[in-house]
């Protein structure tokens, strides 16, 4: 599949859930309703694009940051294919996830589970069995619905670009949900177990409920410890935390030989039990020849996010006689920072020495150390 795009739709106005303004825009356990899902489509490493399709609501202070606009239909299904329209350069094959902002309970597990399925289906969907009794009632009656075969379905539903664009040309009705112009055509749909968390919200009610689904079960944190050295070679600057810093040696390595990018690297694998740098990067591969470190700093934090696991706080120490680094220490706090999507003071870089004793004493090589917190997320 070449590509991956979501839409977020996001232009009704949730006149049910008797608030203030629209649902999407209401606050939700400190983010906007809709805020939860962009995070989560952008966190995601397979996600290219973010598209959102919003009415003339937007608030103030609203910033989509990365993500594309389109404008909102009369109905949802021309929100939809409004949204279809705003995708850059598609394919036939092109993964698209539709989603209702107003499922702020979204997880990279479900993500992850819709793209399976389209390996082998044109079109998926979350979905979860119908538990309770059904009955259907008249005036006069009230007679037991069988539960088989019956299910509760969510989003985002997931299509082939070419399979749900056909779709929706062949129909002009407002459709329940997107699933229902390909049931129309004969598509077959893969349904992928959904989440309690995906629960729409639609009546005031259902706020407090989502909140308490998406508040993270108790549960301890992570600590990881990561150490890495490198011997000086010829050159003229070190890599340290992404910054280029001149000195008299180059640290050599395979990649760029960052050893406090690779320290806190190895920090997080440890704390998320993911092995270390070496089971990931082989050395002994021509690909990470010359790398840049922050790959593998930021592969090795997208693998904590599928355990479920984010960053809450680093501390890197860097061991050396030489090259000083105190003035550059904040220029690589911020690169950090950048590198992992951390706020500043959540991310602590220092240095020492060993009083001239041993290697590093006797300026044959720097050596660091790191220690990294992961925190429980949301996620299922």
């Amino acid at each position: 599949m070449n590509r991956t795009v979501a839409i977020i739709v996001a232009a009704g106005k949730g006149s049910r859930a008797e608030s203030e303004r629209a649902k999407q825009w209401c606050d939700l356990n400190g983010r906007r309703v809709i805020e939860w899902s962009i995070r989560a489509f952008q966190s995601h490493p397979a996600v290219d694009d973010v598209i959102i399709v919003t009415g003339p609501d937007v608030p103030d202070g609203f910033h989509s940051d990365g993500c594309l606009l389109a404008t909102g239909g009369d109905t949802r299904t021309q929100s939809v294919r409004n949204g279809l329209q705003a995708i850059k350069d598609p394919a036939e094959n092109t993964a698209v996830l539709i989603h209702d902002a107003a499922r702020p309970g979204l997880t990279h597990a479900i993500i992850d589970n819709l793209l399976e399925a389209l390996s082998t289906h044109d079109a998926a969907a979350p979905a979860l069995p119908v538990q309770d009794a059904l009955k259907r009632a008249s005036d006069t009656n009230l007679a037991s619905v069988s539960r088989d075969d019956l299910y509760r379905v969510q989003t985002p539903q997931a299509f082939r670009f070419g399979a749900i664009v056909h779709a929706l040309s062949e129909t002009a009705d407002d459709l329940v949900d997107d699933l229902a112009a390909v049931e129309r055509q004969g598509v077959a749909v893969k349904l992928v177990k959904g989440s309690d968390r995906l629960h729409k919200i639609t009546y005031p009610e259902d706020f407090d409920m989502v909140s308490r689904m998406m508040t993270p079960r108790l549960a301890f944190p992570r600590i990881g410890k990561g150490f890495d050295v490198h011997a000086f070679e010829p050159g003229d600057h070190v890599i340290l935390c992404g910054v280029k810093i001149p000195h008299t040696a180059k640290l050599k390595g395979h990649s760029d030989a960052d050893a406090a990018w690779h320290a806190l690297t190895d920090a997080i694998l440890g704390a998320a039990a993911l092995g270390d740098i070496g089971d990931h990067f082989p050395p002994n591969e021509d690909r990470w020849k010359d790398a840049d470190s922050g790959l593998f700093l930021k592969e090795a934090q997208n693998l904590a996010l599928k355990r479920g696991f984010a960053i809450g706080n680093c501390d890197v120490t860097i061991i050396c006689e030489a090259p000083k680094v105190k003035p550059h220490r904040e220029t690589m706090r911020k690169r950090t920072a950048e590198l992992l999507d951390l706020s500043l003071d959540a991310v602590s870089v220092k240095a020492t020495t060993t009083e001239a004793l041993g290697f590093t004493g006797r300026r044959e090589g720097i050596a660091a150390e790191a220690v990294v917190t992961l925190v429980p997320t949301s996620g299922d």
